[in-house]
């Protein structure tokens, strides 16, 4: 009789472990019982990156060919690695995009004044690199008139890269990690946005900061040139014209609401700022610059700043990537960094106060 109940027992194991094996098949697993985020949750706990660059001019086909990079070159291969890195990646277009046509503007002196017009499967190279945030408010987007403004604003919009800064395009929003980010810029010349209307720069960056979580504001401002590399915290002139207060402007931006101001147009690097926990930076030079543009010496230096934003626009952390450019010009990774003394020297000396520095990765802090 025991022999009999140990054969059936023995008989009854693989028909137990079977049951508890199709059992736990049927389970769910323990990863899928936890309850997980959604995408949006995800993203909207993440910070942005935020990438930042200077001028940008790819050439022009006025007067004639001359001064376009040979066929087949992609100015910005060499760089766009980094550029890619961003959530947001943002120049200043220093020239109006259109193949042909446009009203030249008139030059009382030519050997102080250019007439830049890149063609437009330059923006295919802005795509190709990730370029999605634009500054259209300087001096060189009135280049061609009307028709040269339209045209480059046409193209962006055509190739989704969000732009403003023209009186035409005064302010845009785009999304990104499930974050509506607000976008204006300024500068002192005619068909733009003016650097000196502070009414209508307070009134622009609280209307945006309603309507989204982070407000970028882009300025063109400043006077130009190796020996204006410091903010003197006043009013700047240059060559007659008010290039504006910077450092006014951009603190009165950030009280009306603005969480990052990206500053160019002095054609040399300037320094950082921070206030109110935002970052400032008043100019980031000569990025991307072919033919035209003299770059010796300190302009031919210039940062890539890669950003990290906090979903409140607070600014949590920074790096500097070193660039420099050569010959007729175009972005190469600078191996000597030597934009970095640059920017350290000019914001210890321009802003004490805030306690900057760098280390030898470009990394850089605020007290």
């Amino acid at each position: 009789m025991k022999k009999k109940v140990l054969y059936g027992s023995i008989l009854l194991v693989p028909i137990l472990l079977a049951f508890i094996l199709l059992k736990k098949e049927s389970e769910p697993s323990i990863s899928k019982t936890i309850p997980l985020k959604s995408n949006k949750q995800i993203e909207s706990d993440s910070v942005i990156t935020l990438i930042a660059v200077g001028d940008i001019m790819m050439g022009t086909n006025y007067p004639n060919d001359s001064k376009l990079p040979p066929k087949g070159i992609n100015l910005l291969d060499s760089v766009k690695s980094y550029l890619r890195f961003g959530d947001i990646t943002f120049g200043n277009l220093e020239g109006t995009v259109l193949n042909s046509g446009g009203t030249p503007k008139h030059c009382s002196n030519p050997s102080v004044c250019y007439a830049f017009r890149q063609p437009t499967y330059i923006v295919d190279h802005l795509v190709d690199a990730h370029f999605n945030l634009m500054s259209v408010a300087n001096n060189h987007m009135g280049d061609f008139g009307e028709v040269g403004r339209k045209s480059t604003c046409e193209i962006l919009t055509k190739n989704k890269i969000t732009h403003a800064g023209l009186e035409i395009a005064p302010w845009d929003t785009m999304t990104v990690k499930g974050l509506k980010i607000g976008f204006t810029g300024f500068a002192p010349n005619t068909n733009c946005q003016k650097i000196s209307d502070y009414v209508l720069l307070k009134s622009t960056v609280k209307m945006l900061d309603k309507m989204c979580d982070i407000v970028i504001v882009s300025f063109h401002g400043g006077a130009e040139g190796t020996s204006k590399t410091h903010v003197p915290r006043m009013e700047e002139l240059f060559l007659g014209e008010n290039r504006g207060d910077v450092y006014k402007f951009s603190h009165a931006a950030i009280d009306a609401g603005a969480d990052v101001v990206l500053g160019h147009g002095p054609h040399v690097t300037r320094a950082v700022d921070y206030y109110k926990g935002r970052f400032i930076t008043y100019s980031m030079g000569n990025f991307c610059t072919y033919g035209s543009f003299n770059l010796k010496g300190m302009t031919g230096i210039a940062p890539m700043y890669q950003l990290q934003i906090r979903r409140d626009g607070s600014f949590k952390s920074g790096k500097v990537i070193p660039i420099i450019q050569l010959g007729e010009g175009g972005p190469l990774v600078d191996r000597k960094k030597s934009v970095f003394a640059e920017i350290l020297s000019l914001t210890k000396t321009d802003f004490p106060e805030i306690g900057f520095s760098m280390d030898q990765e470009g990394n850089f802090f605020f007290k």
